[in-house]
């Protein structure tokens, strides 16, 4: 229950490549049997799932087998050890190098002669000449310069943290997203998205919680649960709420729109957290799917209040 629970996870979250290390093959005697049969029953499993490069492993932690050094135990295998697949699988053409995004955590004035707007890229590249545009006022410039901590560069891009000046003064300010002009996220304050609920307390729908998405902090409220998922057979059920480790399906709407891509488009401005508003915890984890039709939306915050109404109206009566 748990791989497959830990597998479905790093599918939600987009992990490219996942190593399946089969550990305490010491206890089967090493057997290629044992081996082979876990392999077909979790391809079987994976096959549903969207995990691209999976590598199969057998080793024994206890004794070191396949670990570090190859197998003699196990000469049936051979594959590469554990850790030589730690250094050396290939991450760099995973990286967005279209899409680029900025948030900005921070702007630098330390007086009236300069102003810098400090953040992590979270993909694409930029360079100096470039225009940009600042998301949600839609105000456009030039970047200037693009400064570090060792001075100029040329270039930069994911996931180095930069200070960039523009050619205009701008009102700019922590929260906002810098883009280029010709390819901008989507804007809305409406989406829905796959949550992973980490609470005890129940996720409920219609009540307040903070959402941070990249470095933005607005109110929003979860209006209802499209479906929650079978972890084991992979089946979306009925839910009215998630519980604690569930994963479902939902629907938000926030009190300000935010600039954002789909997940699986980027990693940095598909995801976000939701915080509770008395504790200031963190309660739960989204990956954002996909914009809401504003007629539908519309639809869903009617019945939702529609709803409502008709429980109070039935709890007045029942209480007369």
């Amino acid at each position: 229950t748990q791989t497959r629970r830990h597998s479905f996870i790093a599918s939600l979250l987009g992990i490219k490549h996942v190593i399946v290390a089969v550990n305490k093959m010491d206890l089967v005697d090493y057997s290629q049997e044992v081996f082979d049969q876990i392999v077909v029953d979790y391809s079987a499993f994976a096959a549903r799932l969207e995990l691209g490069d999976i590598r199969f492993l057998p080793l024994s932690a206890l004794q070191g087998d396949n670990v570090v050094s190859q197998s003699t135990n196990m000469p049936w295998y051979q594959g590469a050890t554990l850790m030589h697949l730690l250094e050396n699988v290939h991450i760099a053409s995973d990286l967005n190098l279209i899409d680029f995004r900025l948030p900005v955590q921070y702007v630098n004035r330390p007086d009236s002669n300069f102003r810098g707007y400090c953040g992590t890229i979270a993909s694409g590249i930029v360079r100096p000449g470039d225009e940009i545009m600042v998301l949600p006022s839609q105000k456009t410039s030039r970047v200037k310069e693009i400064l570090t901590f060792d001075g100029a560069l040329d270039e930069a891009t994911s996931p180095l943290a930069v200070t960039l000046t523009l050619a205009d003064e701008l009102d700019i300010s922590r929260g906002d997203i810098l883009v280029h002009p010709n390819n901008r996220p989507l804007e809305s304050q409406s989406f829905e998205a796959m949550v992973v609920w980490m609470n005890e307390d129940s996720m409920r729908p219609g009540k307040q919680y903070i959402m941070k998405h990249a470095t933005l902090k607005t109110p929003g409220v979860i209006t209802a649960v499209r479906y929650r998922m079978d972890i084991n057979t992979l089946h979306r059920e009925a839910a009215a709420q998630l519980e604690l480790n569930e994963i479902g399906r939902c629907v938000f709407v926030l009190e300000n729109p935010i600039a954002f891509d789909p997940y699986r488009k980027n990693r940095a401005t598909g995801s976000f957290i939701i915080i509770d508003r008395l504790s200031n915890n963190t309660v739960g984890a989204g990956m954002i799917i996909d914009r809401v039709p504003e007629k539908t939306l519309q639809e869903r915050i009617s019945a939702q209040v529609e709803g409502q109404q008709s429980n109070h109206i039935r709890h007045i009566r029942q209480e007369t």
